[in-house]
């Protein structure tokens, strides 16, 4: 029997606080420049796609923003279809809010680039749970827990019924007319339900793998059901071997009750690396990479939201505050902490440093910049194939912490591994009789959307 093959996906740093915007190879998160480079570079290292998170708002500390947030957070759509036109193969696939957009104008946007892309499209569904990203809004604030799923269900069903509207042999071509439409082939989507109320005909014909790829991020009960009835991918935070097999074997069991087969899902945790000559020169480098990603403000930072309350002229090379955490439930970053959680956190803490001797820059280093791969090229390689085999994963999310070079270590140096142990592909698939690349989902052997919709009456209202 042959191997399983390791899905690959890298994922853009720059949202995300593990980006060492101080290193003086770190570059722009907002030049074309940048995206074009990681773009190039995974699918040089043959990655099924590029992802990108996504930030709908600058962070803040203490109700300022934090003077060490990135600078700049395009938009996702956009540049989505950039990174599509300078890559050939390559997926690309974005985070984007069924909170904060509408089924139809996002569905639209997606199909669009899916054609320009030939099939390359994915979609990773969030649901946004917090007022600080609802005040961006019209309606502010956000939905209450129970009714995220439920708008995302009802969100991702709507968006799949227009992607779907178009029947094959709805565009036609003539030599002498162009390509023009069929009307008896595009159908009418009426939907009225819990949260929208639509009547609508798209105008985006099905796009070559049928619909972009969805993918979603949750882990709660009511996450994992969305999942297994909805995603073809999870992208995991589960990056513990017995963990990550626990949780592969939980979302898999699930998809049986959605009429779903083991293949229709790929499980993807994110994962971070360090790559040293040696096993021992990787932990080096391993513990240098931490402490850069933990500069003097984000350790400070860090400490006062678990305490729940301002420490000023707190010394991060210096010992844990003294005093303790605030009392009464507070919000001092993004996240509302109650004080049960905190004291039992700060005392966690402080036992951590006294054991092993640590400032607090170091321990909140140690607590927040590990990461999953640390090794030698060939012990990652060796790692990431256990992971696979072994049902921990079907692959990984690799998170660089450089913007935008952190990924070409790992594809000059592990890659070539990967492929030495028969998991990694040697080539991207083509198409036999055009020779063009193929989809997405193909690339990640993920089963074809049905052919076509049941046409739909225009008095139809789905529940």
């Amino acid at each position: 029997m042959s191997a399983r093959q390791a899905r690959l996906v890298a994922h853009f740093p720059g949202v995300n606080s593990t980006t060492v915007w101080s290193d003086p190879a770190s570059g722009s998160q907002i030049d074309f420049a940048s995206f074009q480079h990681f773009a190039q570079t995974a699918e040089r290292g043959l990655f099924d796609y590029v992802f990108l998170a996504e930030g709908l708002r600058l962070r803040e500390h203490g109700g300022e923003i934090h003077d060490l947030d990135v600078a700049g957070r395009p938009a996702t759509l956009a540049i989505l279809a950039a990174m599509a036109s300078v890559t050939r193969s390559i997926g690309v696939v974005g985070t984007l809010s069924s909170t904060f957009n509408e089924p139809y104008e996002l569905a639209r946007q997606l199909a669009t680039i899916d054609h320009l892309s030939g099939g390359r499209v994915g979609w990773n569904v969030v649901t946004s749970s917090d007022a600080f990203h609802g005040a961006n809004f019209r309606r502010g604030g956000y939905l209450p827990y129970d009714e995220r799923y439920t708008r995302a269900e009802e969100f991702v069903a709507l968006a799949k019924r227009l992607w779907e509207s178009w029947e094959p042999g709805a565009v036609l071509a003539d030599r002498a007319a162009g390509r023009f439409v069929d009307p008896h082939r595009v159908h009418e989507v009426a939907h009225r339900g819990r949260q929208f109320d639509v009547s609508a005909t798209s105008t985006v014909p099905r796009s070559p793998q049928g619909f972009p790829v969805i993918v979603q991020a949750g882990d709660s009960p009511a996450g994992r059901d969305f999942a297994a009835a909805n995603a073809e991918i999870i992208f995991s935070r589960h990056t513990g071997f017995d963990e990550g097999q626990a949780f592969y074997r939980d979302v898999k069991g699930r998809l049986p009750a959605s009429g779903r087969t083991e293949d229709s899902l790929l499980i993807l945790p994110a994962a971070t690396f360090a790559i040293g000559d040696s096993d021992a020169d990787a932990r080096e480098v391993s513990r240098e990479i931490g402490f850069a990603q933990t500069s003097p403000q984000t350790a400070v930072a860090w400490i006062e939201a678990i305490w729940g309350r301002e420490l000023p002229g707190l010394d991060p090379d210096g010992p844990l505050p003294s005093v303790e955490p605030a009392e009464g439930d507070q919000r001092l970053g993004q996240v509302s902490t109650r004080v049960e959680d905190r004291v039992a956190r700060a005392a966690a803490l402080r036992d951590r440093a006294a054991t092993e001797g640590l400032t607090l820059r170091q321990l909140v280093a140690a607590e927040t910049a590990s990461h999953t791969f640390v090794g030698s090229p060939e012990t990652i390689a060796a790692e990431i194939d256990r992971y696979v085999q072994g049902r921990a994963s079907d692959g990984f999310v690799l998170v660089p912490h450089l913007t935008p070079g952190g990924l070409d270590p790992f594809v000059d140096r592990v890659v070539p591994v990967l492929q030495e142990r028969g998991v990694l592909r040697d080539r991207y698939e083509t198409d036999a009789e055009t020779g063009a690349p193929v989809t997405l989902r193909r690339t990640l052997g993920l089963p074809q959307p049905p052919a076509a919709a049941a046409p739909v009456r225009r008095d139809e209202v789905a529940a």
